[in-house]
């Protein structure tokens, strides 16, 4: 049995585990981290691996970072939401562990694992939406992961959607991610907050009163219990979200659409608008094979399987 340690760099913590060419992860680790400490992360990041080879034999180790990541799979060049700048994280840990290691940013990790294991395993052309603080993406094309010719395809979050629309963490306005992602969602409901809306009553008794204690969670929590400013902010996503979706779908044509992200929690209380607005808006409709938008299959195990899968393969 080969096996593998995949890992997923979050903001605040690291998520290792053990994982056999079938996609199972028979160990896990985690490590609590600090985003602006790059040194101290590669730390963590090798004491997690050490610990899990100490108990298994394993072959090389993928590593899942949010982040711009280079062709050769080696150098973070940006990550938005930690303090890396053209960090040759491959060789910083390589140094550390002595075993193979491979860089890929976290969407297209978690769009591989989908692909091999979960949602996609069926198709051979799958394009993977990941809905959570921002909107991340992973696309595969005859059953390879695209990356581009400089390792950072499939950013869909940063098409524009919105000329002059909301400021984007990239820089520009009107990213598709300021619409479609947790993010947006907190922003709507804390706004509607904020404005005294008596539609807001429910959602700010949840939150202790305190607009800022508003989250994504919280607001999913209320949909589920039928709080009706939540439904609706989660419907108004869902919409949004569908109408990227037919974007994609006319230019990639996959044979699935995946959905995943922490957002996707909220089940068809978010993907029952994006599938009716998908199916409303999708060019050609009525008169071409329309790809399925299902709910990822793997859950938070996505990326760290993923990135596994593809260390194994390189």
């Amino acid at each position: 049995m080969s096996a593998t340690i995949g890992v997923d760099i979050g903001g605040t913590k690291i998520a290792l585990g053990v994982v056999t060419d079938s996609g199972e992860v028979v160990a896990r680790t985690r490590r609590e981290t600090q985003p602006n400490r790059p040194e101290e992360i590669v730390s963590a990041l090798a004491d997690g691996i050490a610990e899990l080879k100490a108990a298994h034999e394993v072959q090389a180790v993928g590593v899942a970072a949010a982040g711009y990541i280079d062709a050769a799979r080696s150098t973070v060049l940006f990550a938005p939401n930690l303090a890396w700048r053209e960090n040759p994280l491959k060789q910083q840990v390589e140094a550390l562990v002595d075993v193979p290691v491979v860089i890929e940013n976290d969407a297209n990790a978690a769009a591989w694992g989908e692909f091999r294991f979960g949602a996609g395993r069926d198709v051979d052309d799958m394009l993977m939406l990941t809905v959570g603080t921002g909107l991340g993406g992973g696309l595969v094309v005859n059953r390879r992961l695209v990356r581009g010719a400089h390792g950072v395809a499939a950013e869909f979050g940063h098409v524009r959607a919105v000329p002059d629309g909301h400021r984007c963490g990239c820089g520009n306005r009107g990213c598709w991610e300021q619409y479609t992602s947790g993010t947006a969602l907190v922003r709507e409901a804390r706004e509607l907050a904020e404005s005294g809306s008596p539609l807001a009553v429910g959602m700010l008794e949840r939150a202790g009163g305190k607009v800022k204690r508003i989250t994504g969670p919280l607001v999913t929590d209320a949909a589920r219990d039928g709080d009706p400013m939540a439904v609706e902010l989660l419907a108004d996503l869902g919409r949004q979200l569908g109408t990227a979706i037919a974007s994609f779908v006319a230019i990639l044509d996959p044979g699935v659409v995946v959905v995943g992200g922490g957002v996707s929690d909220a089940g068809d209380l978010l993907l029952g608008p994006a599938r009716d607005a998908y199916e409303h808006e999708l060019t050609g409709r009525g008169f071409r094979p329309a790809a399925a938008v299902v709910r990822a299959e793997l859950g938070n195990d996505a990326g760290l399987v993923g990135a596994a899968d593809l260390a194994l393969a390189d």
